[in-house]
């Protein structure tokens, strides 16, 4: 089992970077596919990127492509995203995600377990 807590948000300017952090516990984070996923009011929560077991595969949202980057480290137990060039249309709570088989998923279903999110405010 792994718990995961995530940190970074906060209120941005358009334009303006932000990393976000998901601290992991437990034993199996090293064999995890992690994900990060974004819910804005009113709508679906929504895949934004994801990470194999090896920091390999990666994949990403059209709409967060050249801009967002998935990264973990295995050491730290730590996934980040790191996001640049914000619009106000990635204002969301942002969630990290894992699922302990290698194949690398799109669909929020398919992950086990979440964290808590934290909110990221992109102002125009």
């Amino acid at each position: 089992q792994v718990q995961l807590v995530e940190s970074g948000g906060g209120l941005v300017q358009a334009g303006a970077s932000l990393r976000l952090s998901c601290a992991a516990s437990g034993r199996t984070f090293s064999r995890s596919t992690m994900g990060w996923f974004r819910q804005a009011p009113g709508k679906e929560r929504e895949f934004v990127a994801g990470i194999g077991w090896s920091s390999s595969p990666t994949r990403y949202a059209d709409s967060v492509v050249g801009r967002f980057t998935i990264s973990r480290d295995i050491d730290k137990d730590t996934l980040y995203l790191q996001m640049n060039s914000l619009k106000p249309e990635d204002t969301a709570v942002y969630y990290c995600a894992g699922r302990q088989l290698r194949g690398l998923s799109m669909n929020r279903y398919d992950y086990t377990y979440w964290g808590q999110g934290t909110q990221v405010t992109v102002s125009s």
